[in-house]
């Protein structure tokens, strides 16, 4: 195998362990996101049943002032009546005294309503406490094994990235610049082998003199298709179209 072929095997293995270690470190923040979204829901949904507990308390303080408004009023109607001296007048306060107990009643009909809507909520409340805790703890450990993930790929990364322009600068600068260009446009696969006679890149059937100019590693030989540079295997199949 050429020299120049070698050293620029030696430099895309070191470009696709460093582009898998950047796409890694790509996914992170949206990884991150996610967890801080689920968190958010999770309190979002506890938050949503304290509230409603709320607004049950106040619509059941509501219910009461309403009672102890219907009360002063039966107060006051009771000393109308017995201050009264007319009997007409007497059985029209009696009939509003009947009316604000009547409402009275009803009220209290909503009081018990709101009671039990109370203590369904306030079951609400403690499992969506317990679901937001436990969710607390599970995602806090995600986070902390993401971060962690993180700091452990930037480092690999700058290990990597250390002396990959001395591999680079290794490279013949003719073949090297062709490998830059291609790296740009072809991604992690820019040398590539002929296997069984195709492009190990873009799978286009090679004529023999292709295949059998490879094979003498006179010069870097190129695809016509793709122009990736090409590599002879020693598993390669010779029998290929003329």
């Amino acid at each position: 195998m050429l020299e120049s072929i070698e050293k620029l095997l030696i430099l895309q293995d070191r470009d696709r362990k460093l582009a898998h270690i950047n796409n890694e470190l790509a996914r992170i923040e949206p990884e991150r996101r996610e967890l801080q979204s689920r968190a958010s829901s999770t309190q979002a949904s506890l938050e949503s049943a304290k509230l409603r507990g709320k607004q049950i308390e106040s619509q059941r303080k509501d219910l009461e002032l309403e009672v102890e408004a219907q009360k002063q009023k039966i107060d006051k109607y009771s000393i109308q009546q017995f201050q009264t001296k007319k009997n007409e007048e007497f059985k029209a306060i009696g009939h509003e005294i009947e009316g604000c107990r009547a409402a009275i009643v009803k009220t209290e009909d909503k009081q018990l309503e709101l009671m039990e809507q109370a203590e369904v909520a306030e079951k609400q409340v403690a499992a969506a406490t317990l679901a937001a805790n436990d969710a607390k703890k599970h995602l806090d450990a995600q986070v902390a094994d993401l971060a962690a993930r993180e700091e452990n790929l930037k480092k690999e990364l700058a290990n990597l990235s250390a002396n990959r322009e001395e591999l680079a600068a290794a490279v013949e600068e003719n073949a090297r610049a062709r490998y830059e260009r291609l790296l740009k446009n072809k991604g992690g696969s820019v040398v590539v082998g002929i296997q069984h006679g195709v492009c190990g890149g873009c799978h286009m059937k090679f004529p023999t003199q292709i295949v059998l100019s490879c094979k003498r590693e006179e010069d870097i030989v190129t695809c016509p298709n793709c122009g990736r540079i090409l590599y002879y295997t020693p598993d390669m199949d010779m029998a290929v179209a003329d």
